[in-house]
């Protein structure tokens, strides 16, 4: 793999509000604020208005500590602009979701019919993000930005027109992984635990169909409810000749599922979904550390990622969030990614929200956003196209543990590089399929 060119240069402008021209006076993000009486939820460029934007995240449940992360990566990108776009102060109302589709779709209501948000930012989970992307569908008139739920088909298949994902979705994240340790690691028979939802059945087909296709096996898949405390009849189902564990789950599930794992012996290494590597997870003290030193993954992000434009990001996240992570988590680079994706855009309209929001759903779409982790821009479904990374957990001198950058995969596609009537022929990813005993 050649090394992805389009990780940026000049990157120290990212974090110093340089994104456009604009002005960016003013302090951090403001706080919420009700709607005026009589307010429109569409303005144009010469109205007085605030710019109401909407954000939700899972900030209850067993992926809460994401949740909390998530809204760090929209404070960060709202910072720096002042909380002003196009000489408009930009307002945050915030809601909870709890990682399941009828309390995000009640949060989305609330703030669509009571706040009077312009647009929304969020979710962050997979079943979240299919069901905002069908309410999207209900709503035309109104842009849905990501957060960083990464089921596939929220983009995929049956998209919304009015629904963006400047985040990369979770099997794009796989890009590269069943290669590398079918190869490097030599794992030839893996089995797969994961959440029995959609984003894990995209982690585990992402996954899967590159392994399968370089020769490996998969013996056996269990799936275990969000939220799950009790792993011993999983463990004890465990296929005794696996070379490794692949493991998809997210939040508390992974440190329950470790931590009982390690307390019934079990031996065999993992390969880590994307959340099992996570900072969030990472930061976690205890037995737990030594146990996850060594696993491999595939991520939007890697710690020690030596691009200024990611280390800049890493600076600015520790400085605003002292009480914060050792890096960026996932879901703060997927926020902070997508709320400046809606903040320049904005920009380029002037914050021009009349007829229907129609320039601003012009200019997402042809938007390229420079993140952290280089280029991103949007493919005919409105979802990314950016570069993904190969990873491996290890500890520091003073017990951190990070992920260190093995590979950059550069400008993945949602397709894997595969054409896209060829790879649509592979059907929705699901507990059963791929299959490759």
């Amino acid at each position: 793999m050649r090394k992805a060119r389009s990780l940026v240069s000049g990157a120290a402008l990212l974090l110093a509000g340089a994104w456009l021209s604009w002005g960016c006076e003013g302090g951090g993000q403001k706080a919420a604020e009700p709607a005026p009486a009589g307010a429109q939820t569409t303005r144009g460029a010469a109205g007085a208005a605030p710019i109401k934007i909407g954000v939700i995240a899972t900030l209850t449940g067993p992926l809460s500590a994401l949740g909390e992360e998530a809204m760090r990566g929209v404070d960060l990108a709202v910072d720096e602009v002042g909380a002003q776009v196009a000489g408009k102060k930009v307002v945050v109302v915030k809601q909870s979701s709890d990682a399941t589709p009828n309390v995000a779709l009640e949060a989305a209501r609330k703030l669509l019919d009571q706040e009077k948000v312009d647009f929304i930012v969020g979710p962050l989970s997979g079943d979240e993000g299919l069901a905002l992307r069908d309410l999207a569908k209900s709503h035309p008139e109104r842009v849905f930005i990501n957060g960083s739920a990464a089921a596939q088909d929220a983009t995929l298949r049956d998209a919304a027109p009015n629904f963006y994902r400047f985040s990369t979705d979770g099997a794009q994240w796989m890009a590269g992984l069943g290669s590398y340790v079918h190869k490097e690691k030599g794992y030839k028979r893996v089995a797969t635990l994961a959440e029995d939802y959609s984003f894990p059945y995209t982690q585990v087909g992402g996954f899967m169909a590159e392994f399968c296709r370089a020769g490996g096996r998969v013996p056996k898949k269990l799936w275990v409810p969000l939220g799950t405390k009790d792993y011993s009849s999983v463990i004890s189902s465990l296929p005794k000749d696996i070379d490794a564990i692949y493991v998809a789950l997210g939040g508390a599930d992974v440190v329950n599922f470790l931590k009982q794992y390690e307390q019934f012996g079990g031996k065999a290494p993992l390969i880590g979904g994307s959340n099992v590597v996570d900072q969030v997870i990472l930061s976690t003290k205890g037995a737990l550390s030594e146990r996850i030193v060594g696993t491999v993954s595939g991520a939007p992000t890697a710690d020690d990622n030596p691009e200024e434009a990611w280390q800049a990001f890493v600076k600015a996240y520790r400085a605003k969030f002292p009480e914060g992570l050792a890096f960026p988590s996932n879901p703060a680079y997927g926020y902070y990614t997508n709320m400046k994706a809606a903040l320049l855009a904005l920009a380029q309209v002037g914050g021009d929200l009349s007829n229907d929001q129609a320039k601003l759903k012009e200019a997402l779409s042809k938007l390229e956003v420079q993140s952290p982790t280089g280029k991103v821009r949007l493919d005919k479904n409105r979802n990314a196209i950016a570069n993904v990374f190969l990873s491996v957990v290890e500890k520091k001198d003073d017990g951190t543990l990070f992920t260190r950058l093995l590979k950059v995969i550069p400008e993945v596609n949602q397709t894997l590089g595969v054409p896209e009537e060829e790879y649509l022929k592979l059907g929705s990813f699901s507990r059963d399929n791929p299959s490759c005993p």
